[in-house]
This record gives structure tokens, sequence and C-alpha cells, in this order.
């Protein structure tokens, strides 16, 4: 073959492989960051993809555990876990070749209207950010979420983001991701802080400044003073500590003479929540002057319910969360307060992390979701609800 001949050939060659290199490389990083996703919307009209939000972060005690249950500095580990890791083991390095054509796994913690919605905003970034996403629930499930993580390594992504069940399994978890050679993202609920450092980054609500903001609001209402209760989220996870230590470590300085009656787990049934309360009304009569709900959609349902059949006006209510029920009792005056928790928001959260990974920007450690407080003055502001 002439050396003319073998110069034709090769340039063939490369005009033809050029689409594809440029897909892998350059021209791909270039499309990706070109993408404008500022006008996404949610359901409830609210940018579905703004920039996240820091935070501030004490110094650490020498020994958190040590402290009073109702000492905020106690669950240091637990609310700013990840900040004070130590470095990233084994870290993920980016691609730096763009996000549009990455293929990226959701695993989240279980069947929920709040998971369909936060499944919805995943799909809808992931859209616009040209991704191919997969989300796959394990229903509360630890163990079947475990075999799911495994599931998703085999499937070799090029990210897997776990919404996990359980902070202390979460360890293991992405410490699995994280040594299979697959990025690593957290969000929605906090893992401890030695799971922080196999992620790439962890996106989600800043739960425990939530709680503290609402129970600020709360006791403005109550006037610093009073007894309260509180209905929890599912005992083990982040927002079971969040959503009862926040507000009570917060009162515990916000309004000291505010104390506490009773703390029960019903789960997210409004039959067992409005025994529950039925009970509280019966046993406590008018020291019940507040009740706190980790959840606004089935535990505030039948929180109203149990307060409306004993004839009470006088018993303040607020709820972690914005579903349509929880909207709705805010409208008519039946809870005080809720927070703005975005779950389409959520989802896309952590789908544009994984786009900017891929992007090759720098990932900062955590990122929150914007907070705000829904009452009866602004829900219309919030509407219609995303779940």
């Amino acid at each position: 073959m002439s050396g003319i001949r073998k110069v034709i050939i090769a340039v063939v060659v490369l005009s033809l492989c050029a689409p594809l290199w440029a897909q892998r490389g350059g021209d791909n990083l270039k499309k990706s960051l070109a993408l404008n996703v500022s006008g996404v919307k949610s359901t409830d009209g609210q940018v579905l993809m703004p920039p996240l939000s820091p935070k501030r972060v004490p110094k650490r005690p020498a020994n958190p555990a040590a402290l009073g249950e109702e000492d905020a500095l106690r669950y240091y580990d637990m609310e700013y876990a990840g900040w004070n890791a130590g470095a990233k083991i084994n870290p993920a390095k980016s691609p730096g070749d763009g996000s549009i054509g990455k293929y990226v796994i959701l695993i989240v913690h279980g069947d929920h209207p709040w998971t369909t919605a936060y499944s919805n905003g995943a799909k809808k970034a992931a859209a616009a950010l040209g991704m191919k996403i997969d989300i796959w629930s394990p229903n509360w499930d630890v163990n079947v979420q475990n075999q799911m993580i495994d599931q998703a390594i085999n499937a070799r992504p090029n990210a897997i983001g776990v919404i996990p069940i359980n902070a202390e399994s979460a360890i293991q978890q992405f410490r699995k991701i994280n040594q299979s050679g697959i990025a690593a993202f957290g969000n929605n609920t906090l893992a401890t802080a030695e799971a922080m450092r196999y992620m790439v980054t962890w996106t989600g609500p800043d739960d425990w400044g939530q709680m503290r903001k609402l129970a600020r609001y709360l006791a403005d209402a109550m006037k610093k003073e009073g007894g309260i209760a509180y209905i929890t989220h599912n005992p083990g996870g982040s927002p079971y500590f969040a959503r009862m230590y926040g507000p009570r470590t917060e009162l515990k300085t916000y309004a000291p003479k505010i104390t506490t009656l009773d703390v029960q787990s019903p789960g997210f049934e409004a039959p067992a929540t409005k025994q529950v309360v039925a009970d509280w009304i019966t046993r406590f009569g008018p020291r019940l002057k507040a009740i706190f709900l980790a959840d606004d959609s089935a535990q505030a349902i039948g929180t109203v319910d149990a307060i409306k059949e004993a004839g009470r006006k006088d018993i303040l209510v607020v709820a972690a969360g914005n579903s349509k029920a929880g909207m709705d009792l805010v409208a008519s005056g039946d809870l005080l307060a809720i927070t703005y928790q975005t779950a389409e928001g959520d989802g896309a959260a952590v789908v544009k992390a994984m786009a900017d990974f891929f992007n090759g920007k720098k990932m900062p450690e955590l990122g929150y979701l914007a907070q705000d407080i829904i009452t009866k003055a602004n829900v219309a502001r919030f509407q219609p609800p995303q779940w």
C-alpha cells in the first residue's frame, strides 16, 4: 500500500470516528454545560433545581454522647454528619465528559406518595440534563435495599444514589458502591459520618434546621409556655432524630417553659395516630397545648380528627412536610404551620449533583434545600401540592 493511500485511509477513519470522540469528550461536555435548567419548575411552580444552601457548622464537642438529652450538641454527629467526617475514602474521580448520555440509578427508601413526587422530580431533572435514570424502591425493607445495592452495582451505571433506610447500614452500602468504582451519592436522609466519606456528596433538606425554625414558630404561638407532645418518624433513621430532638433541643433554649409531655411512634397510619392523640387528650387534659408531628399527611389527619372529636380548639398542631393533606389542613386552620420540603426538588437535587460531577465541577461536602414555613397566610403560594 502506498504512503498516499495510507494517509487517505487514515483521514477517512478519523473523520468517521471524530463524532464518537467528540461525544465522549469535549463536545459532550460543552453541550452539557450549555444546558439551562433554571426555567424547569416543579408541580407547585417553584424552581426545580435552585442552588443548594450551605450550613454554619459549630465546633464538635469532645464527647457529644455525654451531653444531656435536650442539649443540641449531643446530636452533633447526626446533624453535622459529613462536615467533619475526615478525608474521602477512595474518592470518585469525575470523568469530566458531560452529563448527556449518562445512566444513573436511585434507590429510595420505600413506597409513599412523597416518594412518587420525589421520583417525578428526579425524572424531570434527568430529562433536562440529558441523563437516563432508573428508580428502585425496597419498600422500607433494609435487607431488600441491600440486595438492590448489589443489583445496581451489577448494572454498572455511571452513578448510584441512595436514600438509606438505616443510618448504620448506610456505611456498608456506600462502602460497597465506592469499592465497585461507581460514584456514590447520598440523598434526603443523613447517614453516619463514616458513610459520608464514601460519597461524592450528599443533598437533601436540612431537617434539623427546619424543625428548629418550625419549633420557634410554634413556641411564639404558644407564648412560650405549655405542654407539648410528639409523634415521631420511623425510629432509627435521621428524620426520627431530627424531627423529635431538633424541636426539643431548640425549645429548651428558646422557650424553656414549654415542657415535653410524651413521645410516641405510631407509624404513618391515621387511625393509629388518632388513638394516640385521643389518649393524650384524656390523659393530659388542658396541659396539652401543642402537638408536633413528623408527617403532615396521615399523622396530621388522625391528629385533627382526634382533636375535633374531643371538642378541643386550643391545641396547636404543626408538622413536617407539605403534602396536599397538610396544606389543606393549614388552609382550613386545623394545622398552625408546616415546613416547605420539596419532594420533587429533593429528587432533582441529587440528579443535578450527579450532572455537576460528570461535568467536572467542584463538589461540596453537602448541599441543603431551601427552608420555608407554610402558614394560612402564604399557603396559596405553594399550590398546587406536589403530592
